[in-house]
């Protein structure tokens, strides 16, 4: 088959209407290796392994990628594709609801097709035990009835690569983890990193921007690529209005200031967690029920969305009797020594 005839076809089994935003998120994505900024050590190995299995003229092994969200999981999946020159088929693992769904999109399959299963995490465990066979044999296994007279058949599925995308990687059953062939974490990114990044979105975008601009906006997004390309849409929407398109380092901060992220890109939210910690709870320990509670906000996305970066720039501590904040929280939110001594 030539090059030519290859295509990438994402099913949403969620969601198969795409907006207009998550479109133009697509054409933002790099589509090969060599595009791709950032997660070097994931890149150089996946470089080999394709290499390795494009020689041997079969699938590359089952990946799975964990970290945060928005750092490119999606994207380094469909770049594989890419590179492997096959179809991807996408969902996740709350859309595949009972083995059958599972074993249509398995037989829908071409050889060598990447199949991608997004929050691989939330996966029904019954549906998990049909994945088991599908990911070593490249067979299901079916239950054809019910009592003594039910027969068990198998149904041979073509030999697929399996990538999986999780933020909870602790959350898989081991046998699942097991059996994928290599393993990646991805890391959040440099500013360095983040500014050829936005600089590239805005060539493609056709913004006009200077280079403190970038930089400005790198700074305030959260060491995150899908950020970075958001703060840069809605400084473009801002500098179209104001400043016939042109985006200085003058417009990126009133346009950042407008949508209430601070310097260090901590957002309305992020500083309500701090300030919840620091003035309701005296800085801490608080218990992740309680801060619930007290922000109207639910645990999964306090620990998935809010703490994760305040971890990274060490804002707060999780211990095991709660979430306590540090002194560098009390200074940033400009609440002065006295505080910062409570908390010590």
């Amino acid at each position: 088959m030539k090059d030519s005839e290859y295509t990438n076809t994402e099913i949403n089994l969620m969601n198969p209407a795409n907006t207009a935003e998550e479109e133009l998120e697509v054409t933002l994505r790099p589509q090969f290796l060599n595009e791709y900024v950032g997660q070097s050590k994931i890149k150089d190995n996946l470089q080999i392994f394709i290499a390795a299995a494009q020689q041997r003229n079969e699938p590359i092994e089952h990946i799975l990628l964990y970290g945060p969200p928005g750092l490119g999981k999606t994207t380094l999946a469909n770049i594989i594709a890419k590179e492997m020159k096959v179809n991807i088929r996408t969902t996740s693992g709350p859309a595949i609801e009972r083995a059958g769904d599972l074993v249509s999109i398995l037989t829908n399959l071409a050889e060598g097709d990447v199949l991608f299963i997004d929050e691989i995490h939330r996966i029904n465990r019954t549906v998990e035990e049909v994945l088991y066979p599908a990911m070593e044999d490249f067979a299901v296994d079916l239950i054809l009835g019910k009592g003594p007279s039910a027969k068990t058949m198998r149904i041979n599925v073509p030999k697929f690569t399996l990538v999986g995308a999780t933020t909870k990687a602790g959350s898989l059953s081991s046998p699942l983890r097991d059996r994928f062939g290599a393993t990646h974490r991805l890391e959040f990114y440099d500013i360095s990193e983040l500014s050829e990044i936005i600089k590239r979105a805005a060539q493609i975008l056709k913004v006009k921007i200077d280079e403190e601009a970038i930089e400005e906006i790198a700074k305030r997004s959260r060491r995150t690529p899908r950020i970075a390309n958001r703060l840069l849409k809605r400084v473009r929407d801002y500098a179209q209005v104001k400043s016939d398109s042109v985006i200085t380092i003058k417009i990126a901060k009133e346009a950042i200031a407008k949508l209430e992220i601070d310097d260090l890109g901590l957002d309305k939210n992020d500083r309500d967690y701090l300030e919840g910690v620091i003035n309701k709870f005296g800085g801490g320990p608080v218990g992740l029920d309680t801060l619930s509670a007290s922000l109207s906000e639910d645990k999964d996305t306090i620990e998935d969305v809010i703490e994760p970066y305040l971890l990274q720039l060490g804002f707060i501590n999780r211990t095991p009797k709660g979430r306590i904040a540090t002194p560098l929280a009390c200074a940033h939110l400009n609440y002065g020594k006295i505080s910062q001594e409570k908390l010590i």
